[in-house]
């Protein structure tokens, strides 16, 4: 008997599993999970937190000063680039002459072309030229120009199937320096292309440096923004056009293009890496420019004129 009393009022071991009867199921309510575990950037008290929040301010004003940057008023310094603009009839809201600067015919021209249009002409002091160019070479003259109206890619193409010629565009893929984008501009105007195309980022823009460089011809050849030149690039491939990029490995020549005197695009890659991954793949072919041995390759925009000069021979004797 005691030992039945001692079985009724102790403790009952068992090894059943499961709620026990008259829970209610709180327990398995009570452990259930919270789901998994956010990122160290997603807690709010956590450091990583705070370094994520620090790089998207940063990032925020870094967009807002290009933003300023690029919707900024430029000053295009020299002779002959501002020569070039006033008779391409560029935008401008002002322009400098420095007081006491040797007078010669560009300066006149200039001028009077400016009075001409309604632009003001303002004498300063050289020393003032100076601060308001950076201290650019500008020969004694500046002039104030809007920020650059980018055409649309498939505006660059339109304008140049309505010539009536087999349509050349030229296509930078990371030139950065605006002295190389200039330049390549200038000889894709001497040598009868239709229009440059440069991508949204990682790409020069159309700065007083590119307006000099290019002496002023940036206002006669339309140049385009891409937001993704390898899309770009495909389009016109599907508008009929072969897509040609320089590389200094490929084993054909410029002296071989053949492709040159149809609807073509040329794509000039950066100095260092030259032309991307992407954009490579998406070319039909790619030409190297034949050179005595042990030089070094050719900067982006010397690279762009030598072919741009073969394919304009090729034009012409075909």
């Amino acid at each position: 008997m005691a030992g039945n009393d001692k079985r009724r009022g102790g403790v009952r071991k068992t090894n059943k599993k499961g709620m026990v009867v008259g829970s209610g199921g709180q327990r398995r309510r009570g452990l259930k999970g919270k789901g998994p575990t956010p990122k160290a950037e997603d807690r709010v008290t956590h450091p990583a937190k705070k370094r994520a929040d620090q790089r998207a301010k940063a990032d925020q004003q870094r967009a807002k000063r290009q933003t300023a940057a690029e919707n900024a008023p430029e000053l295009v310094a020299g002779r002959n680039p501002v020569v070039e603009c006033v008779r391409a009839g560029v935008p401008a809201s002002g322009m400098y002459v420095a007081q006491g600067i040797d007078v010669d015919d560009r300066v006149t021209e200039a001028v009077r072309e400016a009075k001409n249009r309604g632009i003001p002409v303002v004498d300063v002091p050289r020393v003032e030229l100076d601060r308001l160019t950076s201290n650019a070479m500008h020969q004694g003259l500046a002039l104030q120009v809007p920020p650059f109206d980018y055409a649309h890619p498939e505006e660059v193409l339109t304008a140049a199937q309505d010539t009536g010629l087999p349509p050349l565009i030229v296509a930078l893929d990371g030139v950065t320096d605006p002295r190389n984008l200039g330049a390549v501009i200038r000889s894709a105007a001497a040598f009868g292309a239709h229009g440059v195309v440069v991508p949204q980022r990682r790409s020069a823009g159309i700065t007083a440096v590119a307006w000099r460089t290019s002496a002023g011809t940036a206002a006669k050849l339309p140049v385009a923004k891409a937001v993704n030149l390898t899309r770009t690039l495909k389009d016109y491939k599907e508008a009929g056009l072969m897509v040609v990029g320089l590389d200094a490995d490929s084993d054909i020549t410029s002296d071989e293009l053949e492709l040159a005197t149809g609807p073509l695009v040329v794509v000039v890659g950066s100095e260092g890496r030259g032309l991307s991954r992407l954009v490579r793949e998406t070319c039909d072919q790619t030409v190297s420019i034949p050179m005595a041995t042990g030089v070094e390759s050719l900067n982006a925009s010397v690279a762009a004129g030598v072919v741009l000069s073969e394919v304009a021979r090729r034009r012409r004797i075909r």
